[in-house]
């Protein structure tokens, strides 16, 4: 009963923890790539919304036709496609880490994103995250963006992790009180344990999304 993921057509490194490894999940998935939607196309403030609506809708019923039983994405960004997708996909769909926000509001929660100057208060209340929600952007100048909004081939870990880090202290100086952080991109659970260990506070990111999505999909089944 796998769970089936939607891939951003891109040629950068996923390493575990990424969600295009399957070694970053302790249950099956399967995955479609988006053939022509790229990092640029997903991480915008306007996208086409029409044409990348047409590619998940097509790869959303062929993953269904492959025995997925849910479906998700390979970029939080694609929260802006949620209901759209939800109407058309045959099974369910939880598109983004950001889904997490309004479940942990017990507790004040940030978010560090791919980039805040894209990601826009559409983007947050398509999956019920309150607009004034705190956001902190990696750096547009950085390795990581080099890497992952650039989809360059190489990766320099150390650096990427280096700037979540700063991104999660500099989100924390801004907003006093965080309870919890939560990272919207996909590429980014490989540095969770680091931020969390630099910050003092509880991080989470889309592999917690989909290990709870699928344990509710698949009850019952032995993980492995």
């Amino acid at each position: 009963m796998p769970l089936g993921i939607l891939m951003l057509d891109t040629r950068f490194p996923r390493i575990e923890g990424d969600i295009g490894n399957p070694a970053s999940f302790d249950f099956p998935v399967i995955y479609r790539r988006l053939e022509g939607v790229g990092p640029s196309d997903a991480v915008a403030a306007h996208p086409d919304k029409l044409r990348i609506m047409a590619a998940l809708a097509v790869n959303a019923r062929k993953l269904a036709d492959a025995g997925a039983v849910g479906l998700s994405t390979s970029c939080g960004f694609l929260a802006l496609f949620q209901k759209e997708l939800e109407a058309v996909s045959p099974i369910p769909v939880e598109t983004s880490a950001l889904l997490l926000v309004p479940r942990l509001q017990e507790r004040k929660v940030g978010v560090i994103t791919a980039s805040a100057r894209n990601l826009t208060a559409r983007h947050l209340a398509a999956v019920g995250v309150p607009t004034d929600t705190p956001v902190e952007g990696m750096p547009e100048d950085g390795s990581f963006a080099a890497t992952f909004l650039a989809d360059g081939p190489d990766l320099d870990r150390a650096a990427v992790e280096g700037e979540a880090i700063e991104a999660g202290r500099a989100l924390m100086r801004k907003n006093p009180g965080l309870g919890a952080i939560v990272l919207e991109c996909t590429n980014l659970p490989p540095y969770r344990q680091a931020l969390q260990s630099a910050l003092g506070i509880a991080v989470y990111d889309v592999l917690d999304l989909l290990r709870d999505f699928w344990k509710r999909l698949a009850p019952g089944i032995e993980r492995g």
